[in-house]
């Protein structure tokens, strides 16, 4: 992917970095040779982005030959958008209200210079706007009123950079280049796939060693693959596909990461839908009902619902859940009408709707993955010891009586009736990678959940597969990152 910085006069900036080219603003635009080269990089540095002016069109020409470029028009639009603004403000507001705390005075302007600033106390600060609002150059206004907002944010025109800053900039470009282009391993692979991880994660969705023979699959596959955090967001346009083995919620840096790639033109698991959809367990019930899949007895409440209707209808004892529970948080059996009472107070701060179930006592669990609209692993999940759930949160992980334990089958050797209510379920919401809880009862097969994200660790899920279940997922990656490149290029034909 060539990269080019683009600047009103090459002499005011002199990188010196091997596969960069420095290019004068009108050159871009005039010579014909930039239309030709594909796939580049555009760093637009140019004094003003401003409607219509030269700047503006380096980035909107830069989208029409298919080149990324920093900042993208929709970027520009950003920058005037108090809506936005204000939305970044309340994401990032814990941030904002540490590091500006010791700040006196009830203004401050926060200068971001390739996502850095000259101050290192602010470099984490200037990292998440500049991923935000990716611009190589900008300038942060912030305002305090009981507390600290974000007022205002846009490009710092380069006429307005003194000197001794110009020399900063220089410094911080270098630094960020170098980081960029250091991975020669990376030229020998066809594609770049991305990994989200969180190391401080303590239940994440794939083991160390998972996440090895997922690397291992990719390069199989001629996947270059590296690890990012939350605070790559900024880099998500350098790779072509993006893989979440992070804990998925909506509310949360997964889900902007899943929509920020996805409109990036990146192949995305999971996909900004599937999280929505598999999020909220409201939406699941009223799908499995709509698509009379058997589920456990199942109504959906409010607060003005009388307690009398759930226990005409489901009974003790019950199950409650909360719409976006994961990981069996938010979900608690409930054996008589006070305690149902306290909980639904308890649950109703925090949303107006309640899932409650009928209780299907099972000793296990069956989960089975599901990748591309096809079965993938399955699974026995064993209820933890002397507890109902298959993981018991009033003990600690090493605990003895934590989880129950897993038992791990071939597909061909799970009941084919349980393969296909599965697969009808998890195919209901997408094409990508599920994991779809059920409990047999009497022969019969009751949807529990359907789970984006599911958990694939190692020597568990792939105990019946081994690196047969990451090359399946692999190649997925492989086929839909050439359907889409092939899709882009026949559109510019």
């Amino acid at each position: 992917m060539p990269t080019l910085i683009i600047v009103d006069n090459p002499t005011e900036w002199p990188f010196k970095l091997d596969g960069i080219e420095i290019v004068a603003a009108k050159s871009y635009i005039t010579n014909t040779e930039y239309h030709k080269i594909r796939g580049a990089k555009v760093f637009n540095l140019c004094r003003s982005y401003r409607y219509q002016s030269i700047g503006y069109y380096v980035s909107l020409l830069a989208a029409a030959r298919g080149h990324r470029a920093i900042p993208s028009v929709s970027t520009i639009q950003d920058f005037k958008s108090q809506a936005i603004i204000r939305i970044v403000s309340e994401d990032l507001d814990e941030l904002i209200q540490k590091i500006l705390a010791p700040i006196q005075s009830k203004e401050f302007t926060l200068s971001i210079y390739f996502g850095k600033n000259m101050a290192k106390k602010y470099d984490r600060l200037s990292l998440q706007l500049f991923n935000q609002f990716e611009a190589p150059l900008l300038r942060a206004q912030f305002a305090f009123d009981g507390q600290w907002y974000l007022q205002s944010i846009g490009p710092i025109p380069t006429d307005e950079i003194s000197e001794e800053h110009r020399l900063y900039i220089v410094e911080f470009a270098q630094e960020y280049f170098l980081r960029r282009s250091g991975r020669q391993k990376r030229a020998a692979y066809r594609y770049d796939l991305a990994i989200l991880v969180n190391e401080s994660e303590a239940h994440p969705p794939s083991d160390a060693d998972a996440l090895k023979r997922f690397i291992k699959a990719a390069e199989k596959m001629e996947l270059f693959t590296e690890f990012i955090s939350k605070d790559d967001y900024g880099r998500l346009a350098e790779f072509d596909a993006l893989f979440i083995r992070e804990t998925t919620k909506v509310n949360h840096h997964t889900f902007r990461f899943a929509q920020r790639a996805e409109a990036e033109g990146l192949v995305v698991m999971d996909d900004p839908e599937s999280i929505l959809k598999c999020s909220n367990k409201v939406y699941l019930a009223e799908l499995m009902s709509r698509h009379e899949i058997l589920t456990p007895k199942t109504l959906i409440i409010h607060k003005k619902t009388e307690l009398t209707t759930i226990t005409e209808t489901i009974g003790f004892p019950c199950i409650l859940k909360q719409p976006d529970s994961s990981f069996s948080l938010g979900v608690m059996k409930v054996v008589n009408e006070e305690q149902l009472a306290r909980e639904l107070d308890r649950l109703f701060q925090k949303s107006d709707l309640i899932l409650i179930q009928e209780f299907l006592p099972t000793s296990f669990d069956w989960r089975v993955g599901i990748v591309d609209q096809k079965p993938l692993y399955v699974c026995k999940y064993f209820m933890a010891e002397e507890h109902w759930q298959i993981l018991n949160w009033s003990k600690q992980e090493n605990e003895k009586g934590f989880h129950g334990g897993a038992e791990t089958f071939a597909i061909e050797k799970a009941p084919k009736k349980l393969i296909s209510v599965a697969t009808k379920a998890a195919n209901l919401v997408g094409d990508g990678l599920y994991g779809v809880d059920l409990k047999e009862v009497n022969g019969k097969f009751y949807v529990i959940e359907i789970n984006d994200n599911p958990n694939i660790d190692g020597d568990v899920e792939d105990l019946a597969t081994k690196e047969d279940l990451y090359n399946r997922i692999m190649e997925v990656f492989l086929n839909r990152i050439i359907k889409l490149k092939e899709g882009k290029r026949n559109k510019r034909r």
